[in-house]
């Protein structure tokens, strides 16, 4: 972390506005980019990322100097949208009670004619909980036990729904005539 980061940290945390507006600027772009990501809706987005922020910096006192101050703001925004996205009741089914076999296939290899921004819209294509789960493990990097605890699921329902959209993703583009 930079030295005037941490400074402008500290600061918000003392609650100097100015700092707060500093920080909101440096990372607004990347944020709203990734409410974009989880929201359709611009709006939506706009909303999520700012109410993000505000829950960031009134929580500001939690973020630990040893952790980047980016990733703490980025899963504040993750969850908000998310927390947006219950309220239109994603549907969830809790696995703990039927039998499953668990696979660990990191093979996301897609034939090379595939762009990125038709893998992007295939995604969005996805029901609503393998869209979340793939968008958290995929493009931003988090793991079952995370995704877990982001979404409000267990860790094997993670998995599962990650495998199932990742077997629609491949349908999906096979569909396409592309063949993956």
């Amino acid at each position: 972390m930079s030295k005037e980061l941490h400074l402008l940290i500290l600061k918000s945390k003392k609650g100097n506005q100015k700092a707060q507006i500093k920080l909101y600027e440096l990372f607004c772009d990347a944020m709203f980019f990734i409410s974009c990501r989880y929201l359709k809706n611009e709006e939506e987005a706009k909303d999520a990322m700012q109410e993000a922020f505000l829950k960031a910096f009134l929580g500001l006192h939690s973020h630990k100097d040893n952790t980047s101050f980016g990733s703490w703001l980025k899963r504040i925004v993750i969850n908000t949208c998310i927390d947006k996205l219950k309220k239109v009741k994603i549907e969830t089914v809790s696995i703990d009670n039927y039998p499953l076999e668990l696979i660990e296939d990191d093979n996301w290899n897609f034939n090379s004619k595939i762009g990125k921004e038709e893998i992007i819209t295939a995604i969005e294509n996805l029901k609503l909980k393998y869209q979340l789960v793939v968008k958290l493990y995929l493009i931003d990097g988090y793991d079952h036990e995370e995704i877990s605890e982001i979404l409000d699921i267990p860790v094997k329902t993670s998995r599962t729904q990650l495998r199932r959209g990742k077997l629609a993703l491949k349908k999906q583009l096979e569909t396409r005539n592309y063949g993956t």
